[in-house]
């Protein structure tokens, strides 16, 4: 997760690279670690590929996605937010904080370009945003997940208007959450990282939980089905469980490499800059999880779905 981190005067940040040439504001008296590594070499050229892969891998798929959901709200009007499960209703606002990452980078790698300063710690909120948002959406999806399988009675009453309207009022909170973490970038460094961890370590607890859970009862056997249904029941459970299994290996190591991300760059200083550019990659994964299961729901892929059928 990008945190303004350990701040550094320009001084002596740079003392031993006069040949960059950054276009400093007024307003800007100190530089954070995350955008030193950024304008360093060699890893300035690791995030200069993150960059343009990202932009062109999750770009598309925000894309596709939000043209479909246009499609769909064009013919079904006012009743749309009604009829639209709660699952797709997380990942839309996932993918709206996929583009506020998309474009981070696009500031990123033209501040990286461009030795822009301003246009480098831009994108560092934009991109803080968006990470925090995913955390917590990934959450709720997990959560959804969680009532869906283990308790389902309570999960069909949710999916009427009162189920409708804690879900509205729980995305507005995270909307609200995100401004407000985000803010303390320009606070202080140290409760950022306090509060960047404590995030991380909230959503690894709670999406293993959640997700393990899920996993119990796919494993355990259900009631009796009739014969000529037990396979297809096997089959959507055996898809199901390979499902959940994908969701949280990949929230679990990014949320494994995220809190190591925030320890080196809280204690390695310039000589972890190498570490946490390769770590960015780790994001990728996690920003296209959630948009490709959603594309496959929906008849997006149908040659693969064909042959998984």
């Amino acid at each position: 997760m990008v945190s303004s981190g350990s701040r550094m005067s320009p001084n002596s940040s740079f003392s031993s690279q006069s040949s960059l040439d950054l276009h400093l504001s007024p307003i800007n008296t100190s530089i954070s670690l995350y955008v030193v590594c950024l304008i360093s070499k060699p890893s300035s050229y690791i995030y200069r590929a993150f960059n343009i892969t990202t932009i062109f891998l999750v770009l598309p798929i925000c894309i596709l996605i939000l043209q479909h959901g246009l499609q769909e709200w064009r013919k079904k009007g006012s009743t749309f937010m009604e009829v639209l499960s709660h699952s797709d209703c997380f990942t839309y606002n996932i993918i709206i904080m996929d583009l506020f990452a998309v474009l981070a980078c696009v500031f990123t790698y033209c501040g990286i370009v461009m030795n822009n300063l301003n246009m480098l710690s831009l994108s560092m909120i934009f991109y803080s945003f968006s990470c925090f948002g995913q955390i917590f959406f990934h959450m709720l999806t997990c959560v959804e997940h969680y009532m869906a399988a283990v308790h389902p009675i309570t999960y069909r009453s949710l999916r009427k208007e009162r189920g409708v309207r804690i879900r509205n009022i729980s995305i507005g909170c995270v909307w609200l959450l995100c401004f407000a973490l985000t803010g303390f970038i320009m606070i202080d460094d140290i409760i950022l990282a306090i509060v960047n961890i404590c995030l991380v370590t909230l959503s690894l607890t709670v999406s293993s939980f959640c997700s393990l859970s899920v996993l119990c009862v796919l494993i355990h056997p259900g009631p009796r089905e009739e014969s000529r249904n037990r396979d297809r029941v096997d089959q959507s459970k055996k898809r199901a469980f390979y499902t959940i299994v994908t969701i949280l290996g990949i929230l679990a190591l990014k949320s494994l490499w995220d809190l190591n991300w925030s320890v080196v760059y809280i204690t390695g200083g310039l000589n972890g800059c190498i570490l946490m550019s390769w770590g960015s990659w780790f994001n990728i994964p996690s920003n296209l999880l959630l948009p490709l299961l959603f594309l496959y729901r929906k008849g997006k892929f149908v040659c693969f779905k064909k042959n998984m059928e």
